[in-house]
């Protein structure tokens, strides 16, 4: 939740909470006790993208997850994860994976686990070893053509939810007539509404799925899949420090904001814009710091 808001953080956290967000019509606060408080106009549709609200007055809620099957984390099953949906700079990159027991094992002696417990370096190491060997679908959503969608009205969550459905499709086409015991998507979404962003997709992906957030400890397939989508974020990340030729940093601080106006200032708005998402707050943010102004 916190990286899908994260361009609209409020500096002004109250005690006992992680994070604020102040946006039009809306504001959100999320604490350490694992409820989130959904307030304004646009409070109780924007909890019902997140789960079922638990004090309606309040607009409360907490983030729904499916309760997975007993022994779950040694089943067969195809995972998917997905980076760079907080990031004012790069693309957006799904992955999904299919892991079996046979190959676990493997797994865990080369050091796959939740890859935010692991750096960069580490993370591209590891890639490099289990590419080769894990059946997997790797989708990247250029700036471009994100922006583009987004301007058409496209939130994050439908391209996400997209993404999604297409990699976990490929990964199921690589391996049939082989069938996974079930599919793990690390949820950004409830159920329902995940469902509700592929109603135009020719085909959706619906059997034996399940959700569940931090799905990266729960089993090896989302590991290896956030670990994959990962190390291709940091190489597309290279690619545009090389192409604009100074360090670009992640995530959407002001630091990025100071490197956006810098972009601008050198380079001039088309270049920035290819760059990144275009939507994110760090867009008039740079515009403020910008020479040209």
């Amino acid at each position: 939740m916190q990286k899908t808001y994260l361009p609209h953080m409020s500096d002004k956290i109250p005690p006992g909470a992680i994070f604020a967000v102040k946006k039009t019509g809306l504001s959100i606060t999320a604490y350490k006790s694992g409820k989130v408080m959904f307030q304004g106009v646009a409070g109780e549709r924007e909890a019902a993208k997140w789960g079922t609200a638990t004090t309606p007055k309040a607009k409360s809620t907490k983030v729904s997850t499916s309760v997975l099957p007993p022994g779950f984390a040694s089943k067969n099953v195809a995972g998917s994860d997905e980076v760079g949906t907080g990031d004012y700079f790069g693309p957006m990159i799904v992955a999904a994976c299919y892991v079996d027991q046979a190959m676990m094992p493997l797994l865990k002696q080369l050091g796959v686990k939740d890859s935010k417990a692991m750096t960069d370096p580490e993370i591209c190491e590891i890639a490099k070893k289990i590419i080769p060997v894990v059946p997997h679908s790797l989708l990247l959503l250029p700036n471009p053509k994100y922006n583009e969608l987004q301007a058409k009205g496209m939130n994050q969550g439908q391209m996400k939810a997209i993404l999604h459905n297409r990699a976990l499709e490929n990964v199921l086409k690589k391996i049939a007539p082989v069938k996974p015991d079930a599919i793990l998507i690390d949820q950004f979404a409830e159920k329902n509404t995940y469902y509700r962003y592929l109603t135009k997709e020719a085909s959706v992906v619906r059997e034996d799925v399940f959700f569940a957030t931090k799905a990266e400890g729960l089993h090896l397939s989302v590991a290896a899949a956030s670990i994959i989508a990962r190390s291709r974020f940091v190489e597309a990340f290279r690619e545009m420090e090389q192409e604009l030729g100074l360090q670009i940093p992640k995530g959407a601080s002001s630091k990025v904001d100071q490197v956006a106006a810098d972009i601008l200032d050198t380079k001039g708005e088309e270049t920035l814009q290819r760059y990144t998402k275009w939507h994110f707050a760090n867009t008039d943010k740079a515009r403020k710091l910008s020479r040209r102004n």
